[in-house]
């Protein structure tokens, strides 16, 4: 089960970039879903456990909601209550509603974000990743806190937020002025790093430096960049085709 520790929700929605690429999203059952590439997801949407598409669409049309208007997660819940109702999803399993709101909300921000600071990158080439480093950030995430890297760098391939379920991590642009006023290191990144973090009880075994499980990539560069040629072909025809009206 998931932290049940709450994290804060992204700022400034709605995004139109966020928005756009919500409505791209194809809903597919959890087997489709599944037989993708793990980097193809970001363009695809499902509940895990959820096996009536109905049902799958209104969560989907829950989320536009939530983009569009601001909804809270109580307004969320109360949207779609009829479907955590239906499959059990109340009480010691309310988490699943959150989870998927979270989760969801924090990447088509990220993948919104991802868009306008690559507009920007010619002058504002390094990227900052902040992991709001309090006592609910993971350890890893918190080892790469205030960290810089190039735009370009192949760590954005890896570790462009979210990292994971729930994750908080954003990622901040700065100007080669604002890199040398403030003194900050341009880091070069290394795959294979390790971290030892320090729990409640001090340090830790020392572990890999990675995202956290089906995390490991660039929901951003693949929702405005996607190769569709990758795609099995029933899911890149209906992908063609939400692309195609979306513009």
């Amino acid at each position: 089960m998931p932290d049940a520790t709450l994290p804060a929700l992204p700022p400034a929605l709605p995004m139109q970039e966020a928005l756009e690429f919500w409505r791209q999203k194809i809903q597919l059952t959890s087997t489709e879903f599944y037989r993708l590439a793990e980097a193809q997801r970001v363009r695809a949407f499902t509940v895990s456990g959820l096996a009536r598409a109905d049902m799958l669409h209104q969560v989907h049309q829950g989320m536009e909601a939530a983009l569009q208007d601001g909804l809270t997660l109580e307004q969320f819940k109360q949207r779609l209550a009829n479907v955590w109702e239906d499959n059990g999803w109340i009480g010691e399993k309310a988490w699943r509603m959150d989870n998927i709101f979270r989760t969801n909300l924090q990447t088509a921000y990220n993948v919104g974000r991802y868009k306008q600071m690559a507009e920007v990158a010619e002058d504002r080439p390094y990227w900052q990743y902040s992991a709001v480093n309090d006592s609910r950030t993971r350890p890893t995430h918190r080892a790469l806190h205030g960290k810089v890297y190039r735009h370009d760098s192949p760590f954005w391939d890896t570790w462009y937020p979210p990292n994971g379920f729930r994750c908080r991590c954003k990622v901040k642009t700065l100007s080669a002025e604002e890199v040398r006023a403030r003194g900050l290191a341009v880091e070069e990144y290394l795959k294979d790093d390790l971290i030892e973090p320090v729990g409640e009880h001090g340090p830790m075994p020392a572990r890999p430096l990675r995202p956290d499980a089906g995390f490991a990539g660039n929901p951003g560069k693949e929702a405005w960049q996607p190769d569709l040629s990758k795609y099995p072909e029933g899911i890149r025809e209906r992908l063609q085709r939400m692309l195609e009206q979306g513009k």
